[in-house]
Protein backbone atom coordinates (compact mmCIF):
# COMPACT_ATOMS: atom_id res chain seq x y z
CA UNK A 1 0.00 0.00 0.00
CA UNK A 2 1.51 3.38 -0.95
CA UNK A 3 2.35 5.65 1.95
CA UNK A 4 0.23 8.77 2.23
CA UNK A 5 2.17 11.95 2.80
CA UNK A 6 1.15 13.52 6.09
CA UNK A 7 0.81 17.30 6.45
CA UNK A 8 3.87 19.21 7.47
CA UNK A 9 3.81 19.69 11.22
CA UNK A 10 2.26 16.31 11.94
CA UNK A 11 5.64 14.65 11.45
CA UNK A 12 7.26 17.36 13.52
CA UNK A 13 4.94 16.67 16.44
CA UNK A 14 5.69 12.97 16.74
CA UNK A 15 8.77 11.93 14.80
CA UNK A 16 9.39 8.86 16.96
CA UNK A 17 5.89 7.47 16.38
CA UNK A 18 4.53 5.79 13.26
CA UNK A 19 1.01 7.07 13.85
CA UNK A 20 -0.54 10.38 12.92
CA UNK A 21 -0.12 12.81 15.79
CA UNK A 22 -2.95 14.22 17.89
CA UNK A 23 -3.08 17.93 18.82
CA UNK A 24 -2.60 16.93 22.46
CA UNK A 25 0.74 15.19 21.78
CA UNK A 26 3.97 16.75 22.99
CA UNK A 27 6.37 17.96 20.33
CA UNK A 28 10.03 16.99 20.18
CA UNK A 29 11.05 20.29 21.79
CA UNK A 30 8.47 19.88 24.54
CA UNK A 31 9.49 16.30 25.20
CA UNK A 32 13.10 17.38 25.70
CA UNK A 33 11.94 19.65 28.53
CA UNK A 34 10.15 16.95 30.52
CA UNK A 35 11.89 13.71 29.51
CA UNK A 36 14.49 13.79 32.34
CA UNK A 37 11.67 13.82 34.91
CA UNK A 38 9.63 10.90 33.54
CA UNK A 39 10.65 7.61 35.20
CA UNK A 40 11.88 4.88 32.91
CA UNK A 41 9.46 2.04 32.27
CA UNK A 42 10.99 -1.27 33.27
CA UNK A 43 10.31 -4.34 31.15
CA UNK A 44 10.18 -8.00 32.14
CA UNK A 45 9.60 -11.30 30.41
CA UNK A 46 5.84 -10.83 30.10
CA UNK A 47 5.41 -7.06 29.69
CA UNK A 48 7.15 -5.37 26.75
CA UNK A 49 8.80 -1.98 27.02
CA UNK A 50 6.36 0.89 26.60
CA UNK A 51 7.42 4.21 25.12
CA UNK A 52 7.31 6.80 27.90
CA UNK A 53 6.47 9.56 25.46
CA UNK A 54 3.46 7.63 24.19
CA UNK A 55 2.28 7.13 27.77
CA UNK A 56 2.48 10.87 28.37
CA UNK A 57 0.64 11.49 25.10
CA UNK A 58 -2.10 9.08 26.16
CA UNK A 59 -2.55 10.81 29.52
CA UNK A 60 -2.62 14.23 27.87
CA UNK A 61 -5.19 12.95 25.37
CA UNK A 62 -7.55 12.06 28.22
CA UNK A 63 -6.89 15.42 29.87
CA UNK A 64 -7.57 17.41 26.72
CA UNK A 65 -10.53 15.52 25.29
CA UNK A 66 -12.18 14.45 28.55
CA UNK A 67 -12.76 10.89 27.36
CA UNK A 68 -12.75 7.94 29.73
CA UNK A 69 -9.74 5.67 29.93
CA UNK A 70 -11.69 2.89 28.22
CA UNK A 71 -12.31 5.13 25.20
CA UNK A 72 -8.60 5.54 24.46
CA UNK A 73 -7.85 5.42 20.70
CA UNK A 74 -6.33 2.18 19.46
CA UNK A 75 -3.14 3.83 18.22
CA UNK A 76 -2.29 5.04 21.75
CA UNK A 77 -1.30 2.81 24.68
CA UNK A 78 -4.16 0.81 26.17
CA UNK A 79 -6.38 2.79 28.53
CA UNK A 80 -5.69 0.47 31.49
CA UNK A 81 -1.96 0.80 30.92
CA UNK A 82 -2.10 4.59 30.66
CA UNK A 83 -4.28 4.82 33.77
CA UNK A 84 -1.90 2.56 35.68
CA UNK A 85 1.08 4.78 34.94
CA UNK A 86 -0.94 7.93 35.58
CA UNK A 87 -1.83 6.68 39.06
CA UNK A 88 1.68 5.38 39.76
CA UNK A 89 3.44 8.55 38.63
CA UNK A 90 0.94 10.69 40.53
CA UNK A 91 1.59 8.74 43.73
CA UNK A 92 5.34 9.05 43.16
CA UNK A 93 5.02 12.83 42.84
CA UNK A 94 6.34 13.00 39.28
CA UNK A 95 4.27 15.98 38.14
CA UNK A 96 5.27 18.53 40.78
CA UNK A 97 9.03 18.62 39.93
CA UNK A 98 8.13 19.03 36.25
CA UNK A 99 5.76 21.86 37.10
CA UNK A 100 8.40 23.57 39.25
CA UNK A 101 11.08 23.24 36.55
CA UNK A 102 8.84 24.63 33.82
CA UNK A 103 7.58 27.44 36.02
CA UNK A 104 11.11 28.65 36.73
CA UNK A 105 11.99 28.53 33.04
CA UNK A 106 8.80 30.35 32.11
CA UNK A 107 9.40 33.09 34.66
CA UNK A 108 13.01 33.47 33.51
CA UNK A 109 11.81 33.78 29.91
CA UNK A 110 9.56 36.64 31.04
CA UNK A 111 12.50 38.41 32.63
CA UNK A 112 11.32 37.60 36.15
CA UNK A 113 13.13 36.01 39.06
CA UNK A 114 12.66 32.22 38.95
CA UNK A 115 11.19 32.33 42.46
CA UNK A 116 8.03 34.39 43.10
CA UNK A 117 7.84 37.09 45.74
CA UNK A 118 4.03 37.38 45.86
CA UNK A 119 1.27 34.82 45.46
CA UNK A 120 -2.51 34.75 44.99
CA UNK A 121 -4.98 32.30 46.49
CA UNK A 122 -8.51 31.47 45.38
CA UNK A 123 -10.95 28.59 45.07
CA UNK A 124 -13.38 27.25 42.48
CA UNK A 125 -16.38 25.05 43.20
CA UNK A 126 -16.96 22.45 40.51
CA UNK A 127 -19.69 19.87 40.00
CA UNK A 128 -18.75 16.22 40.30
CA UNK A 129 -19.81 13.46 37.97
CA UNK A 130 -21.93 10.63 39.42
CA UNK A 131 -18.93 8.52 40.37
CA UNK A 132 -17.88 7.05 43.66
CA UNK A 133 -15.42 8.98 45.74
CA UNK A 134 -14.92 10.93 48.95
CA UNK A 135 -14.72 14.66 49.52
CA UNK A 136 -18.04 15.75 48.08
CA UNK A 137 -20.33 18.38 49.56
CA UNK A 138 -22.68 21.27 48.93
CA UNK A 139 -21.43 24.83 48.47
CA UNK A 140 -24.23 26.99 49.85
CA UNK A 141 -22.87 30.16 48.27
CA UNK A 142 -22.48 28.83 44.73
CA UNK A 143 -25.34 26.30 45.01
CA UNK A 144 -23.07 23.55 43.70
CA UNK A 145 -22.77 19.98 44.89
CA UNK A 146 -19.27 18.72 44.29
CA UNK A 147 -15.72 19.62 45.18
CA UNK A 148 -13.70 22.77 45.60
CA UNK A 149 -10.35 23.43 43.93
CA UNK A 150 -8.02 25.56 45.99
CA UNK A 151 -5.01 26.87 44.08
CA UNK A 152 -2.03 29.09 44.76
CA UNK A 153 -0.50 30.98 41.82
CA UNK A 154 2.21 33.59 41.32
CA UNK A 155 1.55 37.03 39.85
CA UNK A 156 2.03 35.61 36.34
CA UNK A 157 -0.63 32.94 36.82
CA UNK A 158 1.71 29.95 37.15
CA UNK A 159 0.34 27.22 39.39
CA UNK A 160 2.28 26.76 42.62
CA UNK A 161 0.08 24.40 44.62
CA UNK A 162 -3.37 22.81 44.44
CA UNK A 163 -5.69 21.13 46.92
CA UNK A 164 -9.04 19.53 46.11
CA UNK A 165 -11.55 19.05 48.93
CA UNK A 166 -15.26 19.04 49.62
CA UNK A 167 -17.22 22.04 48.34
CA UNK A 168 -18.91 22.47 51.70
CA UNK A 169 -15.65 23.64 53.30
CA UNK A 170 -15.57 27.44 53.26
CA UNK A 171 -12.51 29.28 51.94
CA UNK A 172 -11.15 30.37 55.31
CA UNK A 173 -11.10 26.73 56.48
CA UNK A 174 -9.95 25.24 53.19
CA UNK A 175 -6.96 27.56 52.79
CA UNK A 176 -4.95 25.94 55.63
CA UNK A 177 -5.37 22.57 53.88
CA UNK A 178 -3.54 24.09 50.90
CA UNK A 179 -1.00 26.20 52.76
CA UNK A 180 0.03 23.93 55.63
CA UNK A 181 2.68 22.17 53.50
CA UNK A 182 4.05 25.29 51.78
CA UNK A 183 6.39 26.41 54.57
CA UNK A 184 9.87 26.95 53.14
CA UNK A 185 8.93 26.04 49.56
CA UNK A 186 8.96 29.62 48.28
CA UNK A 187 11.64 31.52 50.21
CA UNK A 188 11.07 34.88 48.46
CA UNK A 189 7.32 35.07 49.04
CA UNK A 190 6.31 37.80 51.47
CA UNK A 191 2.89 38.83 50.19
CA UNK A 192 -0.40 37.00 49.64
CA UNK A 193 -3.38 38.43 47.77
CA UNK A 194 -6.84 37.09 48.60
CA UNK A 195 -10.51 38.03 48.48
CA UNK A 196 -12.85 38.77 51.36
CA UNK A 197 -13.53 35.09 51.96
CA UNK A 198 -10.09 34.76 53.55
CA UNK A 199 -10.26 37.63 56.00
CA UNK A 200 -10.37 37.10 59.74
CA UNK A 201 -8.21 34.82 61.93
CA UNK A 202 -6.78 33.14 58.83
CA UNK A 203 -4.54 36.14 58.13
CA UNK A 204 -2.92 35.74 61.56
CA UNK A 205 -2.45 32.01 60.95
CA UNK A 206 -0.73 32.71 57.63
CA UNK A 207 1.58 35.28 59.21
CA UNK A 208 2.54 32.92 62.06
CA UNK A 209 3.09 29.76 59.99
CA UNK A 210 4.39 31.19 56.71
CA UNK A 211 5.52 34.72 57.49
CA UNK A 212 3.39 36.15 54.69
CA UNK A 213 1.44 39.37 54.82
CA UNK A 214 -2.13 38.90 53.58
CA UNK A 215 -3.76 41.66 51.55
CA UNK A 216 -7.53 41.39 51.17
CA UNK A 217 -8.31 42.87 47.76
CA UNK A 218 -11.34 45.15 48.02
CA UNK A 219 -13.93 45.33 45.31
CA UNK A 220 -13.80 48.48 43.17
CA UNK A 221 -16.57 51.03 43.63
CA UNK A 222 -19.47 50.27 41.29
CA UNK A 223 -20.18 52.65 38.44
CA UNK A 224 -23.08 54.91 39.33
CA UNK A 225 -25.49 55.24 36.41
CA UNK A 226 -26.29 58.71 35.15
CA UNK A 227 -29.60 60.04 36.44
CA UNK A 228 -32.60 59.97 34.13
CA UNK A 229 -33.94 62.93 32.20
CA UNK A 230 -37.33 64.50 31.43
CA UNK A 231 -38.26 64.93 27.78
CA UNK A 232 -41.30 66.35 26.04
CA UNK A 233 -43.28 63.90 23.90
CA UNK A 234 -46.53 65.06 22.29
CA UNK A 235 -46.52 68.13 24.50
CA UNK A 236 -46.31 65.95 27.63
CA UNK A 237 -43.33 65.54 29.97
CA UNK A 238 -42.02 61.96 30.01
CA UNK A 239 -39.31 60.68 32.32
CA UNK A 240 -36.66 58.48 30.72
CA UNK A 241 -34.67 56.46 33.26
CA UNK A 242 -30.94 56.19 32.78
CA UNK A 243 -29.57 53.14 31.05
CA UNK A 244 -27.04 51.01 32.83
CA UNK A 245 -23.59 51.91 31.49
CA UNK A 246 -21.95 49.31 29.32
CA UNK A 247 -18.85 47.58 30.58
CA UNK A 248 -19.70 47.81 34.28
CA UNK A 249 -17.52 44.79 35.05
CA UNK A 250 -14.54 46.01 37.06
CA UNK A 251 -11.32 44.05 37.32
CA UNK A 252 -10.14 43.37 40.85
CA UNK A 253 -6.48 44.06 41.46
CA UNK A 254 -4.30 40.93 41.16
CA UNK A 255 -7.30 38.62 41.60
CA UNK A 256 -8.05 38.61 37.88
CA UNK A 257 -4.82 36.65 37.42
CA UNK A 258 -6.01 33.64 39.40
CA UNK A 259 -9.41 33.82 37.71
CA UNK A 260 -7.62 33.66 34.36
CA UNK A 261 -5.79 30.55 35.55
CA UNK A 262 -9.09 28.89 36.46
CA UNK A 263 -10.45 29.77 33.03
CA UNK A 264 -7.42 28.20 31.32
CA UNK A 265 -7.70 25.04 33.41
CA UNK A 266 -11.37 24.46 32.66
CA UNK A 267 -10.68 24.58 28.92
CA UNK A 268 -9.31 21.08 29.38
CA UNK A 269 -12.43 18.96 29.10
CA UNK A 270 -11.37 16.53 31.81
CA UNK A 271 -11.42 19.50 34.22
CA UNK A 272 -14.73 20.99 33.06
CA UNK A 273 -16.26 18.74 35.72
CA UNK A 274 -14.67 16.57 38.38
CA UNK A 275 -14.82 13.03 37.02
CA UNK A 276 -12.26 11.54 39.40
CA UNK A 277 -13.02 9.12 42.17
CA UNK A 278 -10.14 10.42 44.31
CA UNK A 279 -9.29 14.08 45.00
CA UNK A 280 -5.61 13.25 44.48
CA UNK A 281 -6.35 12.28 40.88
CA UNK A 282 -8.08 15.63 40.38
CA UNK A 283 -5.02 17.41 41.76
CA UNK A 284 -2.76 15.43 39.41
CA UNK A 285 -4.82 16.40 36.36
CA UNK A 286 -4.72 20.07 37.40
CA UNK A 287 -0.93 19.85 37.67
CA UNK A 288 -0.80 18.21 34.24
CA UNK A 289 -2.94 20.98 32.77
CA UNK A 290 -0.53 23.54 34.18
CA UNK A 291 2.38 21.61 32.67
CA UNK A 292 0.65 21.49 29.30
CA UNK A 293 0.04 25.26 29.37
CA UNK A 294 3.65 26.05 30.24
CA UNK A 295 4.96 23.69 27.57
CA UNK A 296 2.85 25.52 25.00
CA UNK A 297 4.42 28.82 26.07
CA UNK A 298 8.01 27.61 26.26
CA UNK A 299 7.97 25.53 23.06
CA UNK A 300 4.91 26.53 21.04
CA UNK A 301 3.89 24.41 18.09
CA UNK A 302 3.01 26.06 14.80
CA UNK A 303 0.74 24.20 12.41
Amino acid sequence: MPQIDEPKGTNEMCETSKRKAYPSDVTDAQWELIEPFIPKVSANATIPTIDRRELVNAILYVLRTGCSWRQMPHDLPHGKTAHHYFRMWSQQGVWEPIMTHLRKRSRAAMGRDPEPSAVIIDSQSIKTAPVRGPERGFDGGKKITGRKRHILVDTQGHLLAVKVHSAQIVDCLGAPLLLQNQQGRFPRVRHLFADRGYQGPLTDWIRMHLGWRTEIVARPSPITPVSGTWVWINAKPVYRPAKKPKGTFLVQRKRWIVERTFACLTRFRRLARDYEGLPTSSEAFIQLASIRLMLSRLAPFRY
